[in-house]
């Protein structure tokens, strides 16, 4: 048994939960009772376990899910939102708590862990508004007495699949919209972070989800995968994660037509022309590299800099890279927390070594910190050839690479190098060249001269090999509802 770790915070004793799973209406162990270790990223110890789940466990989530649909698609959209409203409510209630588990858990700073988490709660909302918009439509008929109706009908029982570098934010997303779509879920939560996962379950299920609607588990994510995908009852399939995975699962999906909503990886281009604010750009910039300690999907990670304001961005920004204070998410000042594990300390680590090798300079950083728990110092490289592969690969860390470059064309065609297409980010003064590289640069996503992705209500997904669909604003319900035409003539 893994020993419990506690903490004392403002008077407040805190205790990391052993986070079982939720199968229809209820919280338990795997029928097997197996259990996967939890460590806290900041020390490498473990801090308590999380049930692991088999086919036993996954069977009794599908019967669930198959029983929760039909309950739940009779629920009118209007109290499907009363619900709904009732766990942002809690969320918000509970955040301090539910925070602390995750800086635990994941890392990130407390005020980071805070943010996630309330920002749950507004996602929460904007679908719960959303249920009562799920509209069809008449088509003017070309006959008399002929009715042309488009309905909108839930697809039915989802299988989702979660990451574990935002615990929450990207379950809440898919648990709203199948909610609101009148969908059941069940929910592959991530392993290494399951408690504030399971808070945000919780949430719902306080907050009178009926049982069967929401399905939680843990295990082995290709084992659960490969079960849940084919099964006759799984109808929807939605997955964060990186592009080879969510490739691979997709032909799954597609193998058995599921239908599939897929959020995947990304390698930002954050360009700098030279008449930008350049003080203003390296300040955001920098604040939202080093976000997460860069483990963000959307993470600004290829930052091209045009010649002119070129020295003077580096200079600001591996400025702004040196002051970042990196410790303890739960410590007091703390601005960058520990990687979420020791993982992603190699990949850095293997990234900088054969960036160097291939010629990059290293600006501030490239090292592991200390040799307890998974920090590393925030990183500048400049002169990174194309051939680096942390310059060709998502590097998923607190690793920022800038290069210079003469005009547009040769901006935009660094830009659209990879097959990457989730976020963008441009700097400019001119109405002109901002209009200009949000229509030339391939992204699913693109915000200028300020950092404004990932608000409940607008689009949130990418392209090329960055995902299908979306899951923010209007756009994302329409993934999980099925529209049947009906057409009826009076006798």
């Amino acid at each position: 048994m893994a020993k419990r770790a506690e903490l004392f915070w403002n008077k407040e004793r805190v205790m990391y939960p052993n986070t079982s799973l939720y199968i229809d209406g209820g919280w338990r162990g795997s029928a097997a009772g197996r259990t996967l270790e939890i460590l806290n990223p900041a020390t490498a110890e473990p801090i308590g376990t999380v049930a692991h789940a088999g086919t036993d466990d996954l069977d009794r989530a599908l019967e669930a899910a198959e029983r929760g649909f039909q309950t739940w698609r009779q629920v009118s959209a209007f109290d499907r939102a009363k619900v709904m409203r009732r766990a942002a409510a809690l969320m918000r209630e509970r955040g301090d708590n539910t925070a602390r588990l995750m800086t635990m858990e994941q890392g990130k700073p407390l005020v980071e862990a805070k943010g996630e988490t309330l920002a749950a709660a507004d996602v929460i909302e904007w679908f719960a508004e959303e249920a009562r918009r799920t509209y069809g439509q008449v088509i003017p008929a070309r006959a008399p007495g002929v009715y042309q109706l488009v309905l909108k009908e839930p697809v039915g029982p989802v299988a989702a699949f979660t990451p574990w570098n935002f615990p929450i934010n990207q379950a809440v997303r898919k648990i709203s919209l199948a909610l609101a779509a009148g969908c059941s879920i069940i929910v592959k939560g991530p392993e290494e972070t399951p408690a504030s996962c399971a808070e945000l379950v919780r949430a719902y299920a306080d907050a009178g989800v009926p049982a069967g609607v929401i399905n939680l588990v843990f295990g082995v994510p290709s084992e659960i995968s490969e079960y849940l995908i084919p099964h006759p009852t799984i109808r929807k399939v939605s997955f964060t994660g990186s592009t080879p995975v969510g490739k691979h699962l997709a032909m799954l999906a597609g193998q058995h037509m599921k239908r599939i909503t897929m959020e995947l990886g990304g390698h930002a281009p954050a360009i700098v022309f030279d008449d930008a604010d350049v003080d203003h750009a390296s300040k955001i910039l920098s604040a939202n590299k080093f976000r997460n300690a860069g483990q963000v999907c959307v993470s600004p990670t290829r930052f091209l800099v045009q010649q002119k304001v070129y020295d003077s961005f580096v200079d600001k920004f591996v400025a702004a890279a040196k002051a970042v204070k990196v410790g303890d998410g739960l410590e007091e000042g703390t601005t960058m927390g520990p990687l979420a594990h020791a993982r992603r300390v190699q990949a850095i680590e293997g990234f900088v070594q054969d960036a160097v090798q291939k010629g990059a300079t290293i600006r501030t950083g490239g090292n592991r910190i200390g040799n307890k728990g998974y920090f590393f110092e925030p990183t500048v490289l400049t002169e990174v050839s194309k051939e680096a592969r942390v310059m060709n690969e998502e590097p998923f860390g607190p690793l920022a690479l800038i290069a210079p470059f003469r005009d547009f064309e040769e901006a935009v065609s660094e830009a659209n190098r990879l097959p990457f297409g989730l976020a963008s980010y441009a700097y400019t003064r001119s109405a002109k060249t901002a209009n200009a590289v949000a229509a030339a640069v391939e992204a699913g996503m693109m915000s200028i001269n300020h950092h404004g992705l990932a608000l409940p209500e607008v689009p949130f997904g990418g392209v090329k090999d960055s995902g299908f669909g979306s899951e923010g604003g209007p756009e994302a319900i329409e993934g999980y509802l099925n529209t049947k035409f009906v057409s009826q003539a009076g006798l």
